[in-house]
């Protein structure tokens, strides 16, 4: 069992029905981002060297902002334990109020978010061999000649043994869903 990343929307119940859940729609592997996304997002935390996605965002010249603002969403379970830290009155508003300023930054982001991956996918569907063109570190926890190899062939069955482009294909057709049922926020969640 390992960590997984899911895209969160502010009107999660109504993308959620029961429709959504109909094997015959697939939208599960249309949908899905793989555990090496995850990892992939998670590289920030833990690379000795640039992050990946960071690398990316220069060699593409495109913005990568957005995904990383999409990590401070705060649910309740994460709010409450960051809370729970603070030893005061004055600490705990401070808190709410950076809380709350993380969803503001948040809200409405669903047209930069699509734009940014609509521009990754163009950008990185021009490059042969991402995976040579990218520096590990000498920590290739993603397996780059996998993970990074093929992007414009779906390798995957839509969540086990995606691709970096399959994974991107389907972050843009969840978006492109999601839209169209008037999400305007997303933010990721792990779990």
């Amino acid at each position: 069992m390992g960590l997984d990343i899911h895209i969160g929307a502010d009107n999660y119940e109504e993308l959620h029905s029961a429709d959504y859940f109909d094997e015959k729609n697939d939208y599960f592997n249309k949908h899905s981002l793989s555990r090496t996304f995850c990892n992939f997002m998670s590289r920030q935390h833990v690379a000795s060297n640039e992050p990946e996605l960071d690398q990316i965002g220069r060699m593409t010249g495109v913005d990568i902002t957005p995904f990383y603002d999409m990590e401070k969403y705060w649910d309740e379970d994460s709010a409450e334990h960051q809370l729970s830290f603070a030893t005061n009155e004055k600490e705990r508003e401070e808190v709410l109020k950076r809380i709350q300023a993380d969803k503001d930054n948040l809200k409405g982001n669903i047209n930069f978010v699509l734009t940014t991956i609509n521009s990754l996918i163009q950008s990185l569907s021009q490059i042969d061999n991402l995976d040579q063109k990218l520096d590990d570190g000498g920590e290739d926890t993603l397996g780059y000649d996998f993970y990074f190899t093929d992007f414009n062939t779906d390798k995957g069955e839509g969540y086990i043994g995606n691709n970096f482009g399959q994974d991107l294909r389907n972050f843009k057709r969840f978006l492109e869903f999601a839209k169209k049922r008037g999400t305007t926020t997303v933010w990721f969640n792990y779990g």
